[in-house]
């Protein structure tokens, strides 16, 4: 294939003014206030051992204080309803667990829509889940139980939730 000239003078062009574009394009300093971490579920609990280990790590790291504060109750769905009504300007973030998913495959009249309200920062845990189920329930798997469509909504809500997940970290900050 024969570039023409023309075409590869302009690539050139734009290969050479891609670096002092890029350094005009400086994003702004975040965050420049202390961010709330809302947790779902009570203090003392897993979830909330992690978001209290994540905050003051993010703390140590960004120079800022990250607040962590809990909201338990319907399923975390009280603490959902709290980020959701929040400004979306960052500064109000939501520690999601599976039970988030779960919620909306299970209740049918949320005031919130889960994948449309909440977006995705990163991925920071993946916890493995059990399902019990009673001995008098029919089911010996779970694709013959009756919560199979439901699961395998929930699981697919976390997994979109998870792939559309960007890291938290600047590029300079340590893993």
């Amino acid at each position: 294939m024969k570039l023409p000239r023309r075409t590869f003078l302009h690539l050139a062009a734009g290969a050479a003014a891609l670096p002092a574009v890029s350094r005009i394009a400086w994003a702004q300093a975040y965050p420049t206030r202390p961010v709330r971490i809302i947790v779902g579920f009570p203090a003392g609990g897993g979830v909330d051992i992690i978001a209290r280990l994540m905050g003051q790590w993010l703390s140590e790291r960004l120079g800022q204080p990250f607040l962590i504060e809990n909201r338990p109750g319907a399923g975390s769905n009280i603490a959902t309803e709290v980020v959701v009504r929040a400004p979306a300007d960052g500064y109000t973030l939501l520690l999601v667990h599976a039970s988030n998913a779960i919620n909306a495959t299970l209740y049918d009249k949320l005031n919130f829509n889960f994948i449309r309200d909440i977006a995705p920062v990163a991925g920071i845990i993946i916890v493995p889940n059990v399902m019990v189920l009673n001995p008098s329930v029919p089911a010996k798997t779970v694709p013959s139980s009756s919560l199979m469509p439901r699961l395998i909504q929930a699981r697919s809500t976390l997994r979109r939730a998870a792939s559309e997940a960007r890291p938290m970290c600047r590029p300079s900050c340590s893993r």
